[in-house]
């Protein structure tokens, strides 16, 4: 009876089942064949019924994770497993979920391995660029002002803002950094987040914050941190106090450079730098919200202070932001960054990452309750992946943050399956170490100060109006295409006019069904 079910089987499943039946707990399900082949099923039927979603894309989410590659999202998915008291490998992301999937290639003009300058460039504006240059093409030179000035390119912002649609911005980094910028300025060098940041000898180059507030008066969500680039030296940050004075601005004060714009086109805004004011935005009459929540980066989810003082987290974001921008009858376009998941790995923090990297998939999950998949393309992908390995031979079910139980390297020393390439610990005896407290660093096989990026290709995960041209293996500059064909801004606009609705969809659909059905039963007749 190998390939059947066995007696005692059964006589299991009967337990089970009485067990069920009078509140006794049954500790795990059994894992036979009939469960794997019922699972097997069960996902084959669910991706039969898929419809490919031709509609129009009224609104468009693109969630990036920053440093967010496959070991990532592999340890994250068991980590959010234990955490819920599973043993972890069975868990899902919410991103998982999602009927598409591809494959991405990272590369810059100039580097194998690519910064998150020169990538998001290519996954907001569709063209590949060197490393550190945001918002312009192969042609700019690093840090030459010089060669900026014909080689800017336009983003989805700009070519949603062109079709009417609104547009926000919500990273918990700072919102001058590198994903964020490359939707809306144009530099080329991406650390020119300030005026402080520039001297006489770059003559023709504005800074990046500048260029946010007084060339992008249109964006109507800006949420993050980075306040440091947007306060006059005159002003005294409202949290640190004169911790960042040297980065602050010698010429104005953007916060009030944005304020007065709102108020001379009579449009309702708030400004606002701690959880308090942004838990007291009414989103039905907010127009406008800029929130710098701290000078530099937002603070890592496990140490955020959640009280009236502190800051909002990136799911409380994203869904004040969504709040705002769907009351635009025509759509919007909405980029969530979840920055820090790169800065944990930059410091071989495992534990922190993989926690931002739980509360980054909370954020995609509230964004797909508040949407619906027949109107709303939503993407989640990452800018490039890290030098981050899981290995070894670990149980099912070993802490993921901790040792591989029962065994020992060949140094006769134990070890983590959670691993680096390269970074600031080498090779140590953790005996007695507590591996899941927060400032464990795992260990790395190259030293080096900060760990670095890796070059493999990162995952994109699709649902909603067009989703299933991100299929297969695609250069990261073809991903802002995809989103401005199916939400029908920038080019390629022709097959607006003749798209189907999902209702249309499902019509033909069950016309079709019924159609076969029916030659079915005259052909038994």
């Amino acid at each position: 009876m190998a390939c059947g079910v066995s007696n005692d089987r059964l006589y299991l499943y009967l337990i089970l089942l009485l067990s069920a039946t009078f509140g006794n707990p049954v500790t795990k399900t059994v894992e036979d064949a009939n469960y794997w082949r019922n699972q097997a099923q069960d996902d084959l039927n669910q991706r039969l019924s898929y419809l490919r979603n031709t509609n129009a894309a009224k609104n468009v989410i693109m969630f990036l994770g920053d440093g967010m590659g496959i070991s990532t999202v592999t340890a994250a998915r068991i980590y959010k497993g234990q955490l819920n008291g599973q043993t972890g490998e069975e868990a899902e992301m919410t991103f998982e979920k999602f009927p598409y999937t591809g494959f991405i290639k990272t590369y810059n003009t100039d580097q194998q391995v690519p910064d998150s300058a020169g990538t998001a460039t290519a996954f907001l504006c569709g063209v590949k660029s060197k490393a550190g240059t945001v918002g312009v093409d192969d042609n700019v030179q690093y840090s030459n002002c010089s060669t900026v000035q014909g080689a800017e390119v336009t983003s989805i912002l700009d070519w949603s803002l062109a079709e009417g649609k609104s547009v926000g911005l919500v990273t918990t980094t700072r919102v001058t950094h590198a994903t964020p910028a490359a939707a809306y300025a144009h530099a080329p060098r991406r650390s020119w987040e300030g005026d402080t940041s520039l001297d006489s000898t770059q003559k023709g180059c504005t800074d990046i914050a500048h260029q946010l507030i007084k060339d992008n008066p249109d964006i109507q969500v800006i949420l993050g941190g980075g306040r440091r680039f947007f306060l006059s030296k005159n002003e005294t940050d409202p949290e640190s106090g004169t911790d960042f004075t040297s980065y602050q601005r010698r010429d104005t004060s953007l916060v009030q450079e944005w304020i007065q714009d709102k108020q001379k086109r009579n449009k309702t805004h708030v400004y606002a730098w701690n959880k308090e004011e942004f838990d007291a935005i009414n989103p039905d009459n907010t127009d406008f919200v800029l929130g710098l929540f701290e000078p530099s980066h937002m603070q890592y989810e496990h140490f955020r202070d959640k009280t009236s003082n502190g800051e909002p987290s990136l799911q409380e974001m994203t869904v004040k932001a969504l709040e705002i921008l769907r009351r635009n009858t025509n759509g919007y376009f909405l980029l969530v960054e979840g920055g820090r998941i790169d800065h944990g790995h930059h410091g071989t923090r495992g534990r922190l990452a993989l926690e931002e990297t739980v509360m980054f998939d909370k954020a995609v999950s509230s964004a797909i309750d508040m949407t619906s998949e027949r109107d709303t393309l939503v993407v989640v992908t990452a800018d490039h992946s890290h030098v981050f390995a899981m290995g070894g031979y670990p149980t099912r079910g070993n802490d993921i943050l901790g040792l591989v139980e029962n065994d020992l390297a060949d140094d006769g020393m134990p070890y983590t399956s959670l691993v680096y390439g390269n970074g600031r610990v080498q090779r140590e005896n953790l005996t007695g170490v507590n591996t899941r407290d927060i400032d464990y660093r795992q260990t790395s096989a190259v030293y080096m100060s900060s760990e670095t990026h890796a070059g493999e290709d990162i995952p994109i995960y699709a649902r909603g109006p067009m989703a299933h041209l991100l299929t297969g293996t695609h250069e990261q500059s073809y991903i802002p295409h995809v989103m401005a064909y199916a939400s029908c801004v920038g080019q390629n606009k022709d097959h607006c006019k003749r798209t189907l609705t999902s209702d249309s969809i499902n019509l033909r659909h069950s016309i079709t069904l019924l159609f076969t059905l029916s030659m079915l039963i005259i052909s038994i007749v």
